[in-house]
């Protein structure tokens, strides 16, 4: 085991170079270049970011894509990464345009978890009254869905942030895991929850006591991820299934989304209960009124996200 713990860590060491994917996204050098994102904050120029990468994708640029750029250091998600990424996510919710999110990193590493560095001289008190690891949490409020294209690496922090996504699409090569305790400490951002809710208290109990990795095939095995893709292919395919989604109401897709989540928290007489208050709401919108229409006319349904 001290062999595999050092092995395993000598991995998350390893230095990558750039990819060919990530280095083809380049910063826009006009505010009015249609496939970068322009800011809540300033809608006359596009974000500029250290850390991450975003596009529009898709037709008219319904599909919103963050990159993960810290190639060198395994996309390990330090405090600054992770406030770009929360604000990358609010702007892009906020954008009518988009109708579903991609989150992705290199094809060496989606992310190879937090960043030690940052953590290692925090203390209880200042860890337990601060805000410490608060900005994940807009991965997991926002109303849009967010796909997670993972290659490579997604360890501890990285595998939590995938599964706070609602799909995970994975590179053939990917690698899921929860190496916390080789580290003396134990997930924080929803590693021993949500990984125990996708695969079963066993599963999960073993990666989170031994930090096994698992690989991709193993993770969509497990329920962990939704399908396995040559990794060249597997961010076009969360593109095109976030194109696919974009294609329907903004507004029914974020109540079903609500809904499905929901079957997480709640005993299943609530959660029917809640689905079915919600697919009363639908009849009192817009979009419910012309997709029904557009289904006896034989036509494509014109949403209004109303």
């Amino acid at each position: 085991m001290a062999g595999m713990a050092a092995l395993r860590i000598q991995q998350l060491r390893a230095v990558i170079q750039p990819t060919s994917f990530a280095s083809r996204i380049v910063g826009c050098p006009r505010a009015n270049t249609p496939n970068f994102v322009q800011t809540a904050r300033s809608m006359s120029s596009a974000p500029t970011y250290e850390h991450i990468m975003v596009e529009k994708r898709g037709e008219g640029g319904n599909v919103g894509l963050i990159v993960l750029n810290r190639p060198s250091a395994l996309n390990a998600l330090c405090d600054p990464l992770m406030k770009e990424v929360k604000q990358a996510l609010l702007d892009l919710e906020a954008d009518s345009c988009v109708g579903a999110i991609v989150l992705t990193g290199s094809e060496k590493a989606f992310a190879a978890g937090a960043d030690i560095k940052d953590m290692q001289n925090k203390q209880f008190v200042e860890c337990y009254n601060g805000n410490f690891l608060n900005d994940w949490n807009v991965l997991s409020i926002v109303k849009k869905p967010v796909i997670a294209a993972v290659n490579g690496y997604a360890l501890g922090g990285g595998c939590e942030m995938a599964m706070m996504c609602d799909i995970i699409l994975a590179g053939d090569k990917a690698k899921f895991g929860q190496p916390e305790i080789v580290l003396g400490t134990i997930p924080g951002a929803g590693g021993t929850q949500r990984l125990t809710k996708a695969i079963g208290k066993s599963r999960s109990m073993q990666m989170c006591l031994t930090g096994d990795m698992i690989t991709a095939q193993q993770a969509s095995s497990w329920g962990l991820v939704s399908s396995v893709h040559p990794p060249d292919q597997v961010v076009d395919e969360a593109i095109k299934l976030g194109q696919k989604i974009s294609q329907h109401s903004k507004l029914i897709v974020a109540m079903c989304k609500e809904s499905v989540n929901n079957a997480y928290e709640l005993s299943l007489s609530e959660g029917l209960h809640f689905e079915k208050r919600l697919f009363h709401c639908t009849f009192s919108t817009n979009d419910r009124s012309e997709g029904m229409t557009a289904f006896i006319e034989k036509r494509k349904p014109n949403f209004t996200d109303s």
